[in-house]
């Protein structure tokens, strides 16, 4: 599975999303310190990777090999998992789930400590490394994001090209146009949703404060109706119901497939799909396959300005952790530390390092052009945010509410988006009155 770089999105949002019940072993409080001499570190480790074909095809060796060199008595074992936040989540409920691996994100950050060995405290990790808030509980830090990605719309530039469309679409009507533009003058399908395989509609959640460039955003949806007229979600959800309902997305989405679709947008048989920046690179990848040029694959913000500035999210993939219950912790830190600090996988995934003042990677260079204004989500309301979204069985950060979406655009279930709305603001705002 390589739905995101080394780890998923995510769901791809900054969101929190439902805990994992509370139950599962109890961890130890010891924190797993940074080794200071490699000699002296020692001991087999397992890193748990949703990048089962990073695994397969070598790369992940060949980090292994690397980081070998700085520490010859650890042994790096890697175990790719397709259906990692199912299977890991399972996992566990027992104390063996790898010593370094990537937090699920159905647990809750609350539960952190009972699974995940301490990381240091939240000052000092704070700063060194961006995003740190969201695997803080009380004055430690139980997680470490391997990067993070903004996001937007990656594209053929060669078939937008041919349409005739050369400029960024300010709004949701100009984008509409250039996707119908697109469907008229070339044999391309305009919109990809990747329906079938689901994760990518939840990518759709990361419209959050991209369109309104507010960095409280997410903290505001506790005490608001997300869905009411103007806000983040009712454009992004709009947008992809006129993508769907003008015809301008695959004709039967229920046979969409994710792998395939990054050769179909290398070769041009694909113009546009929204995800987070991470996909940049897996494209670049499929055009080089397809023997395409990787810089036919371009990033776009979404259509939507605020003061005459485009605005994109800086959100942070999985978090990396230590299992509490590892008997090599010491040489845990050290491949965390490493791979993290040292290794170029946000370089190579054209993703931006969580390590402060690293370089922004060149795929985003058209970003910082043009002016697009990069913003962090605040976190501060996460939990509240936990506990409405588990008992509105709304799913913000789940495929369900964009797929029924994309049913009732391409008129496969019934209502209309008027009547999703409504539904889900029902929903959301009574649960946010009996949460608190």
């Amino acid at each position: 599975m390589s739905r995101r770089s080394f780890v998923a999105v995510l769901a791809a949002t900054a969101l929190a999303v439902a805990a994992c019940g509370g139950s599962g072993p109890s961890g130890s409080s010891a924190d797993a310190v940074s080794p200071t001499d490699p000699a002296t570190v020692s001991g087999d480790i397992t890193v748990l990777t949703n990048r089962t074909d990073l695994v397969t095809d070598g790369t992940m060796q060949k980090y292994a090999d690397q980081f070998k060199q700085l520490y010859p008595k650890v042994n790096v074992k890697f175990e790719g998992v397709t259906d990692y936040e199912g299977e890991v989540k399972i996992r566990m409920n027992t104390e063996n789930y790898g010593d370094v691996l990537l937090i699920p994100s159905t647990v809750s950050t609350g539960d952190y400590p009972k699974f995940f060995a301490p990381l240091g405290s939240a000052a000092d990790l704070a700063a060194k490394y961006s995003f740190t808030d969201k695997a803080k509980v009380g004055d430690k830090v139980y997680g470490v994001a391997g990067f993070a990605y903004v996001n937007g719309f990656v594209y053929n530039k060669d078939v937008w090209s041919q349409a005739g469309e050369s400029k960024w679409p300010t709004t949701p009507e100009e984008f509409i146009a250039a996707l119908q533009a697109i469907k008229s003058k070339t044999a391309a399908t305009p919109y990809y949703t990747n329906y079938h395989d689901g994760w990518p509609l939840s990518s759709w959640s990361s419209v959050i404060g991209s369109v309104s460039c507010d960095p409280k955003a997410n903290d505001k949806l506790p005490t608001t109706d997300p869905w009411a007229p103007g806000s983040d979600f009712t454009v992004g959800d709009t947008l992809l119901y006129d993508i769907v309902k003008n015809k301008l997305s695959e004709a039967d989405p229920t046979t969409t497939n994710w792998e395939d679709s990054k050769g179909a947008l290398a070769n041009g048989k694909i113009a546009t799909m929204w995800l987070g920046s991470w996909a940049i690179a897996q494209m670049q990848d499929a055009a080089k396959k397809a023997g395409k040029s990787p810089d036919s694959i371009g990033y776009m913000p979404f259509p939507k300005q605020v003061g005459g500035k485009f605005c994109s999210v800086v959100a942070p993939d999985y978090q990396y952790a230590i299992n509490s219950h590892s008997k090599h912790k010491a040489a845990a830190r050290a491949w965390f530390d490493w791979f993290i600090d040292k290794s170029d996988s946000a370089a190579v995934n054209q993703a931006v390092s969580a390590v402060k003042g690293a370089p922004l990677p060149p795929a985003l260079k058209p970003f910082t052009d043009a002016g697009v204004q990069f913003i962090e989500l605040s976190q501060a309301e996460s939990a509240q945010l936990t506990k409405i979204d588990n008992a509105s069985e709304v799913g913000i950060s789940k495929p369900d509410y964009r797929q029924k979406i994309v049913d009732t655009a391409r008129g496969a279930a019934p209502g209309d988006l008027k009547g999703i709305f409504t539904d889900l603001s029902k929903r959301w705002t009574e649960a946010a009155k009996t949460v608190g």
